[in-house]
């Protein structure tokens, strides 16, 4: 894996934070980030919302130096709302803008006619790409899946469409729309997307680990990778990812100690960024996925997703860490 060039951002370590709806807010990001992540993205923003302004959407697009290079991703079917959208994100401080066609949900598939609905529309595709290149100087790149469904997995097709529009990276998520996250995601099918274009594609899905990074670029041929879900309760996972390629040395998770602190950090740094009560909700799945394999994890989450007081919270999450702490010190 070599560093590449998207535009005139140069990544050296293309290891990268997948957007995620609902999870990679700012304060899971710079978590991320700090960890060692080449990349990482926005959670997906509905480029109408961007537009009108929705004060939720704003809320999502919050965006920070720490986080550097900064990329958005949007999603939307009309070429000039998401070009509007695009230009706001470079006003606002954007370094890259992504364009999803890859999000499977039916409430932007079906009910907005986008995300992975564009891949069966590849001339409205074309338009869209097409704009929002066009409306920043920013460079602009696309998410997307191998296809709509198995009689129709176009991704190499797009993907040729997309350079000609001045796409400056292309990431496939090794799936179908019809899959949705189902099955083993195609490491395969993206090297024929790789073999298509010239310009740098990223492979995503089903990658928990470093092995699974190597696997995935031995397999595709890929000049990079993606990794959404594994990532979720460890956000050093990016990070010792990039230490196990480059070194050949997988390095072990934080100590309880340290991840306790960390598991803090992002409960308090929710709380301000989303506000108490906001918080406190947001939290819960995350401080779920970092109780995962902890002795007592049941009992803790089911706890927590009770508790809306916040000192409460920090009072259980120190009940629930410091017995295993202890155990381990002993």
């Amino acid at each position: 894996m070599k560093p590449i060039q998207i535009g005139p951002v140069t990544l050296a370590d293309p290891v990268i934070l997948a957007p995620m709806s609902g999870v990679t807010d700012l304060p899971f990001r710079l978590l991320v980030k700090r960890g060692g992540a080449g990349l990482v993205v926005s959670e997906m923003i509905a480029s109408a919302a961007m537009v009108h302004a929705n004060h939720k959407t704003m809320k999502m697009a919050s965006k920070c130096a720490g986080e550097r290079p900064i990329a958005v991703q949007l999603a939307g079917c009309d070429p000039a709302l998401v070009a509007q959208a695009a230009k706001m994100n470079e006003d606002r401080g954007a370094d890259i803008i992504d364009i999803n066609m890859g999000c499977p949900v039916k409430k932007v598939t079906n009910g907005q006619h986008a995300g992975s609905a564009l891949m069966r529309d590849v001339g409205q595709a074309a338009k869209i790409l097409e704009a929002a290149v066009r409306a920043v100087a920013l460079p602009v790149t696309l998410k997307m899946r191998t296809g709509w469904d198995d009689g129709s997995r176009n991704a190499p097709e797009l993907a040729r469409v997309a350079e000609s529009c001045g796409i400056k990276m292309i990431t496939v998520h090794g799936r179908t729309r019809c899959q949705f996250y189902r099955g083993r995601a195609d490491w395969a099918f993206i090297r024929k997307v790789k073999q298509a274009v010239r310009i740098p594609v990223i492979g995503n899905g089903d990658v928990s680990g470093p092995e699974d990074a190597r696997a995935l670029l031995d397999v595709s041929g890929a000049d990079g990778v993606m990794i959404g879900r594994a990532a979720c309760g460890r956000p050093w996972l990016l990070g010792h990812v990039i230490q196990a390629l480059k070194t050949g040395r997988t390095p072990q998770p934080p100590p309880l100690e340290d991840q306790l602190a960390l598991v803090l950090e992002h409960f308090e740094s929710m709380l301000v960024h989303h506000g108490t009560d906001r918080g406190v909700r947001i939290a819960r799945k995350h401080l779920g996925w970092y109780s995962k394999g902890l002795p007592g994890a049941a009992e803790f989450r089911s706890r927590v997703n009770r508790t809306a007081d916040p000192n409460a919270v920090r009072e259980l999450l120190r009940a629930f860490y410091d017995p295993a702490i202890e155990r381990l010190a002993a």
